[in-house]
């Protein structure tokens, strides 16, 4: 039997995403301004209480990508991560002037190891420049947070003085990070309950956690209960190293647990999946099929003792339904039958209500194509689909291929593209039918990026599956990636190529950060 929260109003905890910032900084992952900025706006309708946009001070492209979100989402605050030096917050200052909430989030480190290590500075230096960042970042905004970097291998006393001092100075909320993921539920809820006896109460407590030994989320749920107010999290829980805390497993569990914990959020849980699936599209992290929530296995049950369990009552094994978050509980059946009434009707029950017509159009055509070819189409079939849609100028189409390849025969492709010019051919060979399309493809395009990274998965079920590649290039100084869904692996390959070729001729992609400025980590 559980203990049961008082039967109050549940309270308030905000949800600060960091999937632009800390995300980012996950190994391999580099998003260009476009896709941070839907990410953004998926995050809004999501209804995150704080975006941090990114670390402004690390790139000419990360300042800009910070402002451009600023400018254009409006609802969360944006936030902008600073070191505590003038220029790092001037930065941050520049990047969210636009936003309609700004705010500046500082930080320093505070853990001995830290400090004698790292930073090379007493405690008595630390507490001093921690106060001229906040004073500082207050001349330009109202809203400021500071962060004590490594908090959980900090002195206690030293944190809460630390604190007091960036509150007198104007800090509106203080963040706990745990940034090595070293601390346990028992460590951090004391260590909150600690801090809020030692702070006024109109300061706002942030938790922050990394997921090293595999407790960020409970270490984030402890961190409520001992008084933080708002948490720091990504989706799909990515980030350095092992990754942060996740959004999505720490809002269902307040959702689903709230006779324990008494906590609400402002998350519309609807959108939970749908944010799921962007992230890691755009990433090119994928999502391991048993994770909590948004996993593919989350709600998917193959022991015949379940499946007659759910059956006869889903909450005999199902605590939260799959609706809930945004997923479909039932197969969602369509075929090569299915009228144009019927596909829009199916994208809205999958929650695309916001397309406009010419776009529904050319899926209805592309899903009669699919139909023909796969027979039965599925839920994820339908979203493949429609996450696949370009949003990158098309100046090369692919019209057609073929491929000749066999045992101790060379593969050759033949590509035919569409391009300004009409449709262009070309013949090439390679080590395999992919090397040998690409190849064929960079001879009509005239460009040769490099191919850095490829992955393929399946994302649809049964033998005929969808399946989608994932490549990332270099050109020039630029970083690019590119997706393409087919039921051929060679010819999805080949899309996601073009794709990349698009984005060239575009002028998209990811500057190369800088070899000898490491971005902070909190």
């Amino acid at each position: 039997m559980t203990d049961q929260a008082p039967s109050t109003a549940p309270e308030r905890i905000r949800i600060f995403d960091t999937t632009l910032r800390d995300g980012e900084q996950s190994p391999g992952v580099a998003l260009n301004h476009a896709q941070k900025l839907e990410i953004a706006h998926t995050l809004a309708r999501l209804g995150v209480d704080v975006i941090e946009a990114g670390f402004p001070i690390a790139s000419p492209g990360d300042l800009e990508g910070v402002s451009r979100i600023a400018r254009e989402v409006r609802g969360p605050v944006i936030t902008g991560l600073a070191r505590a030096n003038r220029a790092d917050i001037e930065a941050a200052a520049r990047a969210v002037e636009a936003a309609e909430k700004p705010r500046i989030h500082t930080f320093i480190a505070t853990s001995p190891i830290h400090m004698a290590k790292k930073l090379n500075l007493e405690p008595d230096a630390v507490v001093e420049r921690a106060v001229q960042a906040v004073e500082y970042a207050r001349s330009f905004v109202d809203d400021v947070e500071f962060s004590a970097e490594d908090a959980t291998r900090s002195d206690w006393a030293f944190l809460a003085r630390i604190f007091r001092a960036a509150v007198e100075a104007g800090a509106t909320t203080v963040n706990v990070p745990d940034t090595v993921g070293y601390t346990t539920p028992k460590e951090l809820r004391e260590l909150f309950a600690f801090l809020k006896g030692e702070l006024p109460a109109h300061v706002i407590l942030s938790s922050h956690c990394h997921d090293d030994l595999g407790m960020a989320v409970a270490n984030s749920i402890a961190a409520a209960e001992g008084g933080a107010r708002q948490i720091e999290c990504t989706i799909n829980g990515i980030g350095e190293r092992a990754g942060n805390a996740s959004l999505e497993e720490i809002v269902m569990a307040f959702h689903t647990r709230r006779d324990v914990y008494g906590f609400e959020t402002g998350i519309r849980t609807r959108e939970l999946y749908r944010a799921s699936r962007l992230v890691s599209r755009l990433s090119g992290m994928p999502v391991q099929p048993n994770k909590a929530i948004v996993g593919d296995n989350a709600f998917a049950h193959e022991s015949g003792i379940h499946q007659d369990g759910v059956i006869k009552a889903r909450e005999t094994y199902e605590i939260m339904n799959a609706e809930l978050v945004g997923r479909e509980a039932a197969v969602l059946v369509m075929g090569k039958h299915s009228g144009r009434a019927a596909f829009r009707k199916a994208l809205t029950d999958l929650g695309y209500t916001d397309l406009p017509d010419d776009k529904v159009q050319s899926l209805f055509a592309r899903f009669k194509d699919l139909a023909d070819r796969k027979g039965q189409i599925y839920a994820d079939d339908l979203r493949a689909m429609v996450e696949a849609r370009s949003d990158v100028p098309q100046t090369f189409t692919l019209e057609g291929f073929q491929i000749t390849s066999g045992m101790n025969m060379t593969p050759v492709a033949f590509v035919r593209l569409q391009t300004p010019d009409g449709p262009v051919d070309a013949t090439a060979h390679g080590d395999g039918p992919v090397e040998a399309a690409y190849q064929a493809i960079n001879k009509i395009t005239g460009l040769a990026p490099t191919l850095e990274s490829y992955r393929i998965q399946a994302v649809t079920r049964g033998g005929d599956a969808l399946g989608e590649v994932s490549v990332g290039a270099r050109y020039g100084e630029a970083t690019l990636h590119g997706t393409g869904v087919a039921t051929d692996i060679v010819e999805a390959s080949a899309r996601a190529w073009v794709r990349v070729q698009n984005m060239i001729v575009a002028g998209m992609g990811t500057e190369r950060r800088q070899g000898e400025f490491a971005p902070g980590r909190i």
